[in-house]
């Protein structure tokens, strides 16, 4: 018999049955919390892929070129992220650096590289090695990526030191706007629906591929050929 499959809410842990269709920008959501169950949007690989793909570029872009430049008295300052990082290890503040190191560079870099290693491969129509354990470990690495917060911070640091020097805005600073814009949109990607077209793919390798006319016809050539090699010769 044939059973439904279920899905459970992430918010409240009840149990539904699993919608096998929604209409275009369509989304599930949970009668009981109103959390979000399952969401039409998240089918649409190819743009995701190419946002997850010009966000890994953004990012190298970021983390390679200086913020900004500070110019106080003819002293000139240009500072990177990496920079930053090692002034406060320096300082004697070692957690904070391993923290703001984690939450902007390794956390979300994690989660660049482990979509487009499960995404590229399901486009193509195969599952990736190792696939449950990427898709665990981006839900796992989501919620502790805060370039938006590292943003905001700097954004705040530049109104501040304003009074002070001239600050001159350098590559960085404009590819990490653009870079929590393009996480905006990453993150509402639901990576759990790709559980789906998973098993959807390895449903489609399990059926048994249809005969055509020309191998049935291929086949039973090879049939009666071997029937008559076998049939007993007459004195």
């Amino acid at each position: 018999m044939e059973h439904d499959n279920l899905i459970a809410c992430h918010e409240c842990d009840a149990l539904f049955r699993k919608p096998r269709l929604l209409g275009r920008r369509s989304v599930a959501r949970c009668p009981r919390c109103g959390a979000t169950l399952y969401s039409s949007v998240s089918r649409r690989l190819d743009g995701i892929t190419a946002m997850t793909l010009a966000a890994l570029f953004t990012f190298l872009i970021a983390q390679g070129y200086p913020i900004i430049e500070l110019d106080a008295n003819g002293i000139t300052t240009q500072t990177t992220l990496f920079g930053a990082l090692v002034a406060l290890w320096n300082e004697d503040m070692q957690i904070v650096a391993v923290m703001v190191f984690c939450a902007t560079t390794l956390f979300p870099l994690t989660e660049l590289v482990a979509l487009l290693y499960v995404l590229m491969p399901i486009r193509a129509g195969y599952v990736p090695p190792g696939f449950n354990q990427v898709l665990r470990t981006i839900q796992f690495v989501r919620p502790w990526g805060m370039i938006e917060v590292f943003m905001l911070g700097v954004l705040i640091t530049i109104v501040k030191m304003v009074s002070l020097a001239r600050v001159i805005p350098e590559a960085a600073l404009f590819a990490f706007g653009a870079l929590t814009l393009m996480f905006a949109v990453v993150v509402t990607f639901d990576a759990r629906t790709l559980w789906d077209l998973a098993d959807e793919l390895n449903a489609r390798r399990a059926r048994p591929t249809p005969r055509t006319a020309a191998d049935s016809a291929a086949a039973a050539v090879s049939a009666a050929s071997a029937g008559q090699t076998a049939a007993p010769r007459q004195g």
